[in-house]
């Protein structure tokens, strides 16, 4: 068996992929993925060579059209693709730019020839993405002519037709869609487009992109005459810390002693903003998203300056720790629109670059042009000082709190993690288990001994708890109720403030309850601790009210006797209703607290699950809830004077006023 395996591995076993079917079969070589990322990339490798044009003076308009079959049309006013015969390759250069891999005008772009700064340095964009297109249209305009190629799957049909267009402005039309052959989806969203073309526009300060999109009929201009110095200003709005500052240069070296020196070109603007914190860089105008060699000079420089300030002012408390560049992000708003003649990309997809110079190059730059501007702007230094101090302590005492918290809230309800009071159910079976959070001790006794101990487990509540929509999260996690239940319930906490992003810990997996019931009493005590819980809920573990874990158990207002028959009626005109029903002598009694009812009518009324009433808390409104809750419970008094003003007439049979 082996030497008949052996066999069939011979030295013409050995094949290579020839081409289109170097991109076709494997596109994620080239645009990092076959999916719906790749598709997007590609469009981007055309995208870039009308910015290359534009950039090197060739045009100032880009025009985008997005059709409703999937397919794109990008169009310049650049010089027009060369597609005549090339005699030192001996070929036509259509066939080296539309169908060779490694071919194109950008490779000798350190000597200054054709294109300084280069967006598309590979040579791969215009034949790669017409090598995974179902059909491809290059329409270019050059020498008074009008050039037209047309290509399907990789292949060129008709070879080059020329006609006259001696008025018409140079520049170069492709039209193209992706092969659903080669990606496993073409849908490129709208959003993706807007994206990318406001970024370019941020970059190529005055260049204008216009987006057509045929499936909402819809165009969209995009154009920054200042470049990044408008988009920061867009950005830190009216609430700025400190004014936009803007620096640039221009310089040369290399990644190492034997390789060649090269061109590096940059501008930046930053400022400091209490509420805004933005991070972007964009390199030969194309978005770094991992930013690679200049966010890690931007990281260097602006610890080592920002803490050389501190120190030599004195601003540290006694043995308090160094900064790090999180306290300085949390508030900085900068953008670095950098160009190089060489640029190492991590790979194809160019989300990041890792030239040793570069980053060498802006270290030393913003160390020294930092060091200068705190000299020179006094009064908005002593503001950067104090806020990423501020930022700094915040999140070391949020760092202590995450402690505490995982402390708290991890591990099982066992002797050593016990909740005082808690009374659990038998059953391990998730989908049964349900915990009733009742109001005080006398309703844990009723409450006992009238459910059923198989399934049902309760939880008392000590008094009102905690409005977790005024408190701060270090008195919340200090509240020893509200501790205890999230503990019984097992499944973390949601928190949605920056510095404690790891204390995040929710899992609904790990809920212990198929249900979680509010049972109160029916006043305004027992209304106002239901409010009290469902804010706690709302604000902590909101994922629970939008997967319907939440329920209110509703307790009757009414106690009907007639004969030996008692009926409970849970509201004024369902007591109209029985009564209206009933002959003979009926005796009515107003219902009682929890804690003062038979087992057996806690059974009946509030806990089997055939007679009792629960109502599903449901986010039906996200944003109207939000607002009522802040509206009723939070900081907005002037709003709740006016609600109350306005709304509070409706609700005077609850008070209790006489």
């Amino acid at each position: 068996m082996k030497s008949q395996q052996q066999s069939n591995y011979t030295n013409e076993s050995i094949t290579s992929l020839k081409g289109a079917d170097r991109v076709r079969l494997r596109p994620g070589v080239i645009f990092g993925s076959d999916g719906l990322d790749g598709c997007e990339h590609a469009v981007f490798e055309i995208l870039s060579n009308s910015i290359d044009e534009a950039r090197e003076g060739y045009g100032n308009k880009i025009e985008i059209v997005r059709y409703k079959d999937h397919s794109i049309m990008i169009k310049d006013y650049g010089r027009g693709i060369p597609v005549d015969y090339n005699s030192k390759e001996d070929r036509f250069n259509w066939e080296l730019v539309f169908c060779e891999l490694y071919a194109g005008g950008k490779y000798q772009n350190n000597t200054g020839e054709n294109y300084e700064f280069s967006l598309g340095l590979n040579g791969l964009g215009t034949c790669a993405t017409q090598y995974a297109s179902e059909y491809m249209d290059a329409v270019i305009y050059r020498d008074g002519i009008c050039h037209s190629l047309h290509f399907e799957k990789g292949e060129n049909i008709g070879g080059l037709m020329k006609e006259g267009a001696e008025k018409h402005p140079s520049g170069t039309q492709i039209k193209w869609r992706p092969d659903r052959d080669v990606f496993t989806d073409i849908n490129i969203p709208l959003s993706y487009f807007q994206d990318i073309l406001k970024k370019q526009a941020v970059v190529n300060a005055g260049l204008t992109f216009e987006l057509f999109d045929e499936e909402s009929g819809e165009k969209f201009v995009y154009c920054y005459e200042n470049g990044i110095k408008d988009y920061l200003l867009e950005l830190s709005g009216t609430d700025n810390l400190t004014d936009v500052y803007y620096l640039q240069t221009e310089t040369k070296g290399r990644d190492r002693e034997d390789k060649p020196e090269y061109k590096l070109k940059f501008e930046t603007a930053f400022c400091f903003n209490n509420q805004i914190n933005v991070l972007e860089y964009y390199h030969n105008s194309s978005f770094l998203e991992y930013g690679g060699s200049p966010d890690k000079a931007v990281k260097n420089a602006f610890v080592f300056a920002i803490d050389k300030y501190l120190k030599g002012n004195n601003l540290y408390k006694k043995d308090e720790k160094k900064i790090t560049f999180t306290d300085i992000e949390d508030s900085l708003i900068l953008v670095i629109n950098s160009f190089s003649t060489v640029t190492s990309y991590e790979n194809q997809t160019k989300k990041s670059i890792t030239n040793k110079f570069i980053q060498e190059a802006m270290t030393d730059f913003f160390r020294e042009q930092l060091e200068i501007y705190f000299i020179e702007n006094k009064i908005e230094a002593e503001k950067i000082a104090a806020q990423v101090l501020a930022n700094k302590r915040s999140r070391e005492t949020a760092e202590k709190t995450r402690i505490s918290i995982r402390k708290k809230l991890t591990g099982s309800l066992d002797m050593n993690n016990r909740v005082e009071k808690f009374v659990n159910c038998r059953t391990k079976d998730i989908n049964r288990r349900e915990i009733y959070i009742v109001e005080g001790d006398s309703a844990l006794g009723a409450c006992k001994l009238g459910r059923d101990a198989e399934f049902q487990a309760i939880i008392p509540i000590r008094g009102k708890i905690l409005n977790c929509l005024k408190a701060d999260y270090n008195k919340i996690f200090a509240n020893d109720i509200i501790t205890d239940l999230l503990k019984v319930l097992g499944c973390g906490v949601e928190i949605k403030t920056k510095h404690t992003s790891d204390l995040n810990s929710f899992d609904l997996s790990q809920l212990r309850w198929s249900k979680i019931i509010l049972c109160t009493d029916a006043d305004v005590d027992g209304f106002q601790i239901r409010t009290l819980l469902l804010t706690m809920l709302y604000r902590l573990v909101p994922t629970l009210i939008h997967e319907k874990k939440v329920y209110i158990a509703e307790s009757p207002l009414y106690e009907i006797t007639n004969g030996k028959q008692t009926y409970f009626a849970y509201s004024d005109s369902e007591k109209g209703e029985i009564l209206g029903n009933l002959k003979g002598k009926t005796k009515i009694s107003r219902s009682k607290g929890l804690g003062e009812n038979q087992p057996e009518m806690m059974w009946e009324t509030t806990m089997n699950p055939e007679t009792r009433r629960l109502v599903l808390v449901t986010p039906d409104d996200a944003r109207h809830t939000q607002e009522m809750f802040e509206l009723l419970l939070g900081e907005n008094l002037a709003g709740r004077k006016e609600f109350i003003a306005e709304e509070g007439y409706k609700y005077l049979d609850l008070t209790d006023i006489s």
